[in-house]
């Protein structure tokens, strides 16, 4: 568990156990957009796959055009279903071309064709690497990278450690939150950023 905890750390001198705040965003952590001042920190422990992350998804590119320069937006793999692995690890792969943002909007705005299948979806997340004129090569290089998938596994393992059980779970600025309604993650944002 340490080793996967702490891969990816550039601090060689830092304790074996990573710390809450270093579980919560590591340094190659997917920010989707990242505030001037740094003040807020939104985080969401997403399944691609998931059905409740996909109903979430409208509401969180919301808050992320309402908040944009003011919050930090980033995002965490939960995988929990048949084809979440390869979905997170096609989002990895898409990143790595600085297209990470296009591939997470594909993948939630077509997540009822893809997601729930008994069988293997990679087809489906080539098709859209291509839609994305991503170079294929390189897709294929870094989606079959076993450090891909080894990051995609350390999320997980960082949300497990910090108690997250399902998905989406939110943290904002390190606290985990649970709304009831847009309005209240609204109230959340705002109270922090006028803190």
């Amino acid at each position: 568990v340490v080793a996967i905890a702490n891969a990816g750390r550039d601090d060689s001198t830092a304790a074996p156990a990573a710390s809450p705040s270093e579980r919560l965003v590591r340094p190659d952590s997917q920010r989707l957009s990242t505030a001037d001042d740094g003040k807020v920190t939104f985080v969401e422990f997403l399944d691609f796959e998931c059905e409740a992350c996909g109903a979430a998804y409208p509401a969180i590119e919301q808050l992320r055009a309402d908040y944009d320069g003011r919050v930090t937006f980033v995002v965490r793999n939960f995988p929990l279903h048949n084809n979440s692995e390869a979905a997170a690890s096609a989002a990895e792969a898409a990143a790595a071309q600085g297209k990470f943002e296009e591939m997470y909007d594909m993948l939630f705005q077509t997540q009822s064709e893809w997601a729930e299948k008994d069988t293997s979806q990679e087809d489906v997340f080539f098709g859209y690497a291509e839609q994305l004129d991503l170079d294929i090569e390189q897709f294929r290089a870094v989606y079959d990278d076993p450090a891909t998938i080894a990051k995609v596994q350390r999320d997980k393992a960082d949300g497990v450690e910090l108690g997250v059980e399902g998905t989406p779970t939110f943290f904002l600025n390190g606290d985990k939150v649970e709304v009831s309604s847009f309005a209240e993650l609204v109230a959340l944002i705002d109270a922090a950023l006028a803190a």
